[in-house]
């Protein structure tokens, strides 16, 4: 790999150079985009670094949607201006990428973030606890094809910090937790045995939960701007307002993200089976194959809830995330809708049929 040097500081490794290679590419060097803003990306390679935008024809393929440009993209640029600023012209294949639906009305995915080895999914050991916040992010996670670990932050502001991580323990079924306070450092020298040089991590949560404390404490230096979080609901501001991607001292690569309030699902039908598979292997033992465990007879769900051994509050947060999904689903595959109109045109026909017939059985 001794044609791209300066460029492995940024992950570039074995595996990308063959994808590189892969295609017939004139013109054009391949950079990793480390930073964006609204229509400009910053991109890092063997140039250096300098801003860029997208070319006439990505504009055309990607319409801002799921091929847009993302922090992390390896992608081909065009330098021009004397290296002052680049053309991108493609995104390479991702190995992963974690996304979730477009904020707004229109039905679309968006990239957060891009050939991320390791997820970090921070929440903070506050008034803002949440585990079913958790379970969400983690099903997207899991789909997206990277490596969760939950990271709970600000153990300085809980009584009972090992009983917020048994809680959130049970909800992630073996991915790895880890407690520690990115304000006073405590705990952190464990997370940081898992950075490892060349690795892409990526700090994922909602506002005031500590990412850009930790992202400072990880990288020695105060580089993210840190606001207080609320004393009423512990409900944190946005003070990171792009996505950056950052080399840490030890050579592995962090990304700081704005703060999601709520992160709505895109095609995570594997991360929910993964998130939840405690609950399906449970229904497989249910008497009836359709058991919708609400008090049918022989329902094992139900047998768990009551033994004390599954949460109601998760099994809820299973049907929740599973509508939604459905929801999402039936919007954007054409198929999926037909499926679902015939369906419902069906329960209409049966029904109408119940009804005429315990009319006729009343003037009878």
């Amino acid at each position: 790999m001794t044609q791209f040097e300066k460029i492995l500081r940024w992950g570039w490794n074995s595996n990308c150079e063959a994808v590189w290679h892969d295609g017939a590419r004139e013109g054009v060097v391949p950079a990793r985009v480390i930073a964006q803003q609204r229509g400009f990306w910053r991109v890092a390679g063997e140039f250096g670094e300098c801003w860029g935008e997208a070319a006439g024809r990505l504009r055309l393929a990607a319409d801002e949607g799921a091929d847009w440009p993302a922090v992390g993209d390896w992608v081909a640029v065009e330098i021009r201006e004397g290296e002052k600023s680049a053309l991108i012209q493609e995104v390479l294949p991702r190995r992963s990428r974690f996304v979730r639906k477009s904020p707004g009305k229109k039905m679309e995915e968006q990239v957060i973030a891009a050939n991320v080895d390791t997820a970090l999914l921070v929440s903070a050991l506050d008034g803002d606890f949440n585990p079913r916040r958790v379970e969400r992010y983690l099903a997207q996670c899991w789909e997206s094809g990277a490596k969760p670990v939950l990271v709970l932050n600000k153990i300085d502001e809980c009584d009972e910090p090992q009983a917020r991580a048994a809680e959130i323990e049970r909800a992630t079924l073996g991915a790895a937790v880890h407690l520690l306070s990115a304000k006073t450092g405590q705990g952190v020298e464990v997370l940081e045995k898992i950075l490892l040089p060349g690795q892409t991590f990526v700090l994922l949560g909602s506002s005031g939960v500590g990412k850009s404390t930790l992202a400072n404490r990880l990288l020695g230096e105060s580089r993210q701007e840190v606001q207080p979080v609320r004393e009423g609901d512990s409900r944190g501001r946005h003070t990171t307002t792009a996505r950056e991607l950052f080399v840490l001292p030890g050579g592995a690569l962090l990304m700081d993200t704005p703060g999601l309030r709520e992160i709505q699902l895109w095609d995570a039908e594997e991360g929910l089976a993964e998130v939840f598979a405690d609950i399906d292997s449970l229904a497989t033992q249910c008497r009836f194959g359709d058991c919708k465990h609400e008090g049918e007879p022989g329902c094992a769900v139900r047998a768990a809830l009551n033994a004390g051994t599954l949460d109601e509050a998760r099994l809820e947060s299973r049907r929740k995330l599973l509508r939604e999904h459905e929801f999402l689903r039936r919007k954007v595959d054409p198929a999926a809708r037909v499926e679902a109109k015939a369906r419902f045109k069906h329960i209409n026909r049966e029904m109408r049929k119940v009804y005429r017939e315990r009319n006729t059985k009343g003037k009878n």
